[in-house]
């Protein structure tokens, strides 16, 4: 009698613990999805912020958030229901996360590619201003009046700060912040010195509007000629996908092995990791450093 009393106590104590045990892994589970989440949330609102005030763009932070997380939470599922392949689910999600940073880092380097496209007639506006009599700061003005977005934006807003008491030479270095282009800086360079030691303004920014004026042209033509080299990369690199996807509707019961079983899982990461390796050789080799 006493023995079934300790056993059932002990079989009793056991479930105690183990629901406590259960709960307590349940709480940090939540604390950590929740503390996860919030961690998320402030740095996608706080990049999305700076990124749309530094490109002059009015976006809601919390409104690309929510549509940020409404797309982790469809795709997904949409992903799941069409392939029921959970590690593709997974990968698909990881990605959704990364992608509003490569999305944001994506767009400022198109605004800054426009903007090196932009500054040779910019610069070359600035010296028939001068040219023509006027002082640099009204050659800017006019300059800012005429040139399109975005460069008329980011030296908008340079004048703006001139006109606030900023001067100018401080003014150009914020704007090399803004604006962290070589070609820029070394433009902002010239010009600071030039208006220090007295030079030849007006011949100083005709020749760097030339000289950025070539440099432009010449990486034109070099992005033509590995043009052809960057498109093959890209095909190659989705190749693999596109065929495991097609082998996953054809032959499921032999996909599924890749997917399910620890060999296969590590076959597929190793897949994964040659990928990646192989397109970025691909990139370095058809990219220039200008």
């Amino acid at each position: 009698m006493i023995q079934n009393v300790m056993i059932i106590v002990a079989l009793g104590l056991t479930v105690i613990f183990v629901f406590i045990g259960v709960a307590a892994l349940t709480a940090a589970s939540a604390n950590s999805i929740q503390t996860f989440a919030k961690i998320y949330k402030d740095r996608f609102t706080e990049t999305a912020d700076i990124a749309a005030s530094d490109m002059f763009l009015t976006m809601n932070p919390v409104v690309l958030f929510s549509l940020n997380m409404l797309a982790l939470i469809l795709i997904p599922l949409l992903v799941h229901s069409v392939f029921d392949i959970w590690v593709l689910t997974a990968g698909v999600g990881a990605i959704l996360l990364v992608m509003p940073g490569f999305f944001w880092s994506r767009m400022r380097q198109k605004r800054l590619d426009k903007l090196e496209g932009q500054l040779p007639d910019a610069f070359l506006m600035i010296s028939s201003g001068l040219q023509s009599g006027a002082s640099f700061t009204m050659a800017l003005e006019d300059m800012v009046r005429q040139a399109p977005a975005p460069l008329g934006q980011e030296f908008g807003l340079l004048v703006k700060r001139m006109r606030l008491g900023v001067p100018m030479e401080d003014g150009f270095i914020e704007l090399e912040k803004r604006i962290p282009l070589a070609s820029f800086v070394m433009a902002s360079s010239a010009i600071r010195i030039s208006r220090e030691v007295g030079g030849n303004l007006v011949e100083t920014i005709s020749n760097m509007a030339r000289t950025l004026r070539r440099k432009h042209q010449m990486e034109g033509k070099i992005d033509s000629l590995t043009a052809q080299g960057r498109a093959q990369g890209r095909f190659m690199a989705a190749l693999p996908l596109l065929v495991g996807i097609a082998l996953s509707f054809l032959e499921p019961e032999a996909m599924q092995q890749l997917y399910t079983t620890r060999n296969g899982l590590l076959i597929l990461a190793g897949m994964i990791v040659m990928q990646i390796m192989g397109f970025i050789f691909i990139r370095k080799f058809t990219s220039i450093d200008s």
